[in-house]
C-alpha cells in the first residue's frame, strides 16, 4: 500500500498524487503544470494504462487538465468526481483542448517560416471528449466502492462548485487505512458556495493544500467595499476596471458582489457602470451555476436564487465572439471587464491588458493566486514593462489585489479544517498545492501543533502500511535541472518500468484467448511504431 506524489509537491500546480492498493493504482487528481511549475506537461511520470481509476476533487485545470492526455496515453478506466464537477468538466476539458490545438497551430504558422518540424497539441478536442465519456459522478456522502478494497466519499470542500474533500479506505493484507486528500479548500463566508465540510472520523494520513498557508486574508465582509471603491475611483477618471478572473468559480463570485454593489448603490461616479464578461467559457460556466444545484449552495445563494437574480443586474453583457471582444477596446467607453485566463497567461484577458496597461486611468485588479512565473505575479510584484504578443507595452495602469477575495483558506482557514483530525492525529499529514517555502512552512507550523507533517519531494513514495518513506524524492532545485527526455531523467525511468510491467501482463496472459492476445499485440505494435521515428 503505497502514496506517490506525481505533481504539487513542493509546488502550487499539477496537482496528481497516486494511491496503490494490492497492486491497483489509482490518481487523485492530474492537473496542468502552470506557471513557473511547468517543465514538460507532456510527460506522465507514471504509465497511463495501468491506472485502475481516477479521483477528480474539482475542475479547475491545474488539478483536471492532464486527463485528456491520460485517456490520449491509454487510460481507460473511470474518473469519479461530484455531479457539477463532472458538468464543469464538459466544458474546461473541451476549452483546454481548443487552447492546446490553437497554440500548436500558432507554432507551427511561426516554424514553418524558421524551418522546424511541426509540433503536436498536448491533446486534442476528439480527445477531450473521450475523456468525459469517462466520468462517473458521485454525489457527497455517498460512499462507494471501486473495488472491494477501496472505497471512497466525497466531502464539500467550499473552493468551487462541486469541489471536493476525497477520503478512501484502502484494504490490504487485513489492514484498512484511512487517507484524507484535501484538494483546494475553500475560503470562509464566499458567496454562493458553502463553507469546507470538516472530515469524520479522523484519519490515518491526510495529504493537504497549503496555498496560503504562510498568510490570512483581509477581514471577512470587505470585500464588496474595497472593489466598490476601486470601481468608483476608476470610473471618475474615464478608465476601465479589468480584472483577471478563472472563467469558472471567481467570475460567477464577482457577478454576486457586484449585483449587491449596484444594488447598494456604492458606486457615486457612475452607479449604472457596464460590466463585461469577455469569456465564452465564463458564460456557459455561468449557465451551469443556473441549472439543478440542490446540496451545493449556501443559503443566500437558494435565497437569491429564489428572488430570481444571483448573477442579473442591469447593464451586463455576457460575450461570445472576438468581434465583441475586440470591440471592447474601441469605443473608448469605461466598464469592468472580467476576462480569463485568472493569471494572464493566456486567452482574451492578455488583449486587454495590451490595451490597458498604458493607461494611467485604468486599474488591473487581480483577485486570486497568481503562481510564481505567471504574468500576474510578475505585474503584483511590480513589473515596469511586460510583452505582450510582441509588443513591449509599460505599465502604467494602476495595479492593485482585493486580498480578501479568495477561493483558497488561508493559513487559519487551514488549521481550523487539520484540527479536526486531532483525536487522535494522523500517522503523518503531506503537505502539497503550495510555494515551495511554503509548504515548509505550514508543514512546520503543523508540527508545532502536534503533527507528523512533511512537505514531500516530486515523486516520494511512501509506504502506508509500514508508516514510513520508502524512496526520497526529487527536491525542487534538482527537479529543475532534469533533462525532458534522455536516459536517467524520471521520464525514462518510469518508461523503464513500464515496460517491466507491460512484460508482466504478457506472461500472466500466456494461455489466453487467440484473438485478445493477437488484438494486444497489434496494439503494442502501432505504439512501437508510432514512436519508433
Amino acid at each position: 500500500m503505497k502514496l506517490t506524489f506525481f505533481g504539487a509537491a513542493r509546488a502550487v500546480t499539477g496537482s496528481c498524487h497516486c494511491v496503490e492498493c494490492n497492486g491497483r493504482k489509482y490518481l487523485i487528481d492530474c492537473g496542468l503544470q502552470q506557471g513557473r511549475d511547468e517543465k514538460d506537461n507532456s510527460v506522465l511520470d507514471f504509465a497511463p494504462g495501468m491506472v485502475e481509476a481516477v479521483i477528480v476533487t474539482h475542475a479547475h485545470i491545474d488539478h483536471s487538465g492532464r486527463l485528456p492526455l491520460l485517456v490520449k496515453q491509454g487510460f481507460d478506466g473511470d474518473i469519479y468526481c461530484t455531479r457539477l464537477t463532472a458538468k464543469l468538466l464538459g466544458i474546461m476539458l473541451l476549452d483546454s483542448a481548443h487552447i492546446q490545438e490553437s497554440d500548436a497551430q500558432w507554432e507551427n504558422q511561426k516554424g514553418k517560416r524558421a524551418g522546424k518540424e511541426l509540433v503536436e497539441p498536448l491533446y486534442t478536442i476528439a480527445d477531450a471528449q473521450e475523456t468525459l465519456k469517462h466520468l462517473v459522478p458521485v454525489e457527497y456522502g455517498k460512499r462507494i466502492k471501486l473495488q472491494d478494497d477501496v472505497e471512497l466519499e466525497f466531502v464539500d470542500a467550499g473552493h468551487l462548485l462541486g469541489s471536493a474533500e476525497a477520503q478512501l479506505w484502502l484494504t490490504e493484507a487485513g489492514v484498512t487505512k484511512k487517507i484524507v486528500f484535501s484538494g483546494d479548500l475553500g475560503n470562509l463566508d464566499q458567496p454562493i458556495i458553502r463553507d469546507p465540510q470538516p472530515i469524520q472520523g479522523g484519519a490515518d494520513y491526510v495529504v493537504t493544500e497549503s496555498t496560503y498557508g504562510d498568510r490570512l486574508h483581509g477581514k471577512v465582509g470587505s470585500y464588496k467595499e474595497e472593489l466598490a471603491a476601486i470601481i468608483d475611483d476608476t470610473m471618475a477618471k474615464g478608465g476601465n476596471v479589468v480584472i483577471p478572473s478563472f472563467a469558472v468559480g471567481r467570475t460567477q463570485e464577482l457577478l454576486y458582489f457586484i449585483r449587491e454593489i449596484k444594488e447598494e448603490g456604492l458606486v457615486k461616479s457612475n452607479p449604472n457602470f457596464e460590466v463585461v464578461v469577455d469569456s465564452p467559457l465564463a458564460k456557459e460556466a455561468t449557465e451551469i451555476f443556473s441549472g439543478d444545484l440542490t446540496g451545493y449552495l449556501d443559503e443566500d445563494a437558494i435565497a437569491a436564487i429564489k428572488r430570481g437574480n444571483l448573477f442579473q443586474f442591469p447593464n451586463l453583457t455576457l460575450t461570445e465572439t472576438v468581434e465583441e471582444s475586440k470591440a471592447l477596446n474601441a469605443d473608448g467607453k469605461s466598464r469592468v471587464i472580467l476576462s480569463a485566463s485568472g493569471m494572464c497567461d493566456a486567452g482574451r484577458i492578455r488583449h486587454h491588458l495590451k490595451h490597458n496597461l498604458w493607461r494611467e486611468e485604468s486599474t488591473v485588479v487581480f483577485v486570486g493566486y497568481q503562481a510564481e512565473g505567471s504574468l500576474g505575479r510578475r505585474l503584483l510584484e511590480g513589473a515596469e514593462r511586460v510583452k505582450l504578443f510582441g509588443e513591449e507595452i509599460v505599465v502604467r495602469a494602476k495595479i492593485t489585489r482585493v486580498e480578501g477575495l479568495s477561493s483558497h483558506a488561508d493559513q487559519n482557514g487551514l488549521l481550523d479544517w487539520i484540527s479536526h483530525f486531532d483525536a487522535p492525529k494522523p500517522q503523518q499529514v503531506f503537505v502539497v498545492h503550495g510555494d515551495q517555502d511554503v509548504t515548509v512552512i505550514y508543514a512546520d507550523l503543523l508540527k508545532e501543533r502536534g503533527f507528523a507533517a512533511h512537505a514531500p519531494d516530486y515523486e516520494e513514495v511512501y509506504d502506508l502500511l509500514a508508516g514510513r518513506m520508502l524512496a526520497p524524492g526529487i527536491p525542487p532545485a534538482v527537479k529543475e535541472s532534469l533533462p525532458t527526455s534522455p536516459a536517467g531523467s524520471p521520464a525514462y525511468r518510469r518508461l523503464e518500468e513500464a515496460g517491466q510491467q507491460l512484460l508482466t501482463v504478457i506472461r500472466h496472459n500466456k494461455g489466453g484467448a487467440n484473438k485478445d492476445l493477437g488484438r494486444f499485440a497489434d496494439q503494442i505494435r502501432a505504439l512501437i511504431k508510432k514512436w519508433d521515428r
